[in-house]
C-alpha cells in the first residue's frame, strides 16, 4: 500500500461549499481561526515529513487551510482493495475544539456513509461526532470527538471502518445499506466491490 503524500495543489471540487479563514493583522495570530489555521498547517507539515500508509492529504485550495483533499487507498484483503477513494475534510473555525466533517466525493455504499441528498457522502463515525454525551445513548463521551484527536487519527479510524468484514449496524447513516448487509450480504459485497473498481477507474481518467 503506497505511503501517504501531503500535497497542496489538489483539484478543487465545487460539490460542497467551503469556508475561508478570515484575514488577521500580520504578526497577531490571536483569534480562534488563526490558531486553528496554525494547528492545521503544522498537521499538514507533519504528514509531509512522516507519511502514513493508506492515505494522502493536501489542500483543495492553497488559500484555504480549512478544506483538505483526501485520497484513501482501499485496504488490502477487504472489499475496498484496489479502490482509490476521494474525500474532503472540512474543518470548523473552532478546530480542534469541534470535529471536522469528512465527505466522500467517490460514490460510496456503506452503512456509516450517508446517501441522502442533503448529506450525501458524509461519514458518520464516533470520532467525528460532536464532543460530549450522546443524547441517544449509543456512544460514550470518550468515543466521540476530543481535542487531542488529529487528522491522522480521523483517517486511521475511517480506514479501520472500511476494513471491517461486517460493518457496524447499530446506528446506520445509510439505512438501505444496513438492511442489505443484514438481508443479502452477497449483494452488498458485490455492490461495494463494483464501486471500488469504479473509483480506481475514475482516478486514472
Amino acid at each position: 500500500m503506497p505511503a501517504a503524500r501531503a500535497t497542496t495543489n489538489a483539484s478543487r471540487s465545487d460539490a460542497y461549499p467551503s469556508s475561508r479563514p478570515t484575514s488577521a493583522k500580520p504578526g497577531t495570530p490571536s483569534s480562534s481561526t488563526d490558531q486553528s489555521s496554525l494547528l492545521l498547517r503544522r498537521e499538514l507539515m507533519r504528514l509531509q515529513k512522516n507519511p502514513v500508509d493508506g492515505f494522502s492529504a493536501g489542500l483543495v485550495d492553497d488559500d484555504n487551510i480549512l478544506e483538505w483533499q483526501i485520497v484513501i487507498m482501499g485496504p488490502a484483503d477487504t472489499l475496498y482493495e484496489g479502490a482509490i477513494l476521494k474525500a474532503r475534510l472540512i474543518f470548523p473555525e473552532e478546530y480542534p475544539l469541534l470535529p471536522p466533517k469528512m465527505i466522500f466525493d467517490s460514490e460510496m455504499w456503506h452503512p456509516n456513509v450517508y446517501n441522502s441528498k442533503d448529506k450525501k457522502g458524509e461519514v458518520c463515525v464516533s470520532i467525528l461526532h460532536q464532543p460530549g454525551e450522546d443524547e441517544w445513548g449509543f456512544e460514550d463521551a470518550g468515543e466521540r470527538w476530543l481535542p487531542v484527536h488529529s487528522v491522522e487519527s480521523v483517517l486511521i479510524s475511517v480506514i479501520s471502518l472500511l476494513s471491517a468484514d461486517v460493518p457496524d449496524l447499530s446506528s446506520p447513516a445509510n439505512v438501505d445499506a444496513a438492511k442489505e448487509v443484514r438481508e443479502d450480504y452477497a449483494s452488498y459485497k458485490k455492490k461495494v466491490k463494483r464501486l471500488a473498481r469504479k473509483s480506481a477507474e475514475e482516478a486514472y481518467e
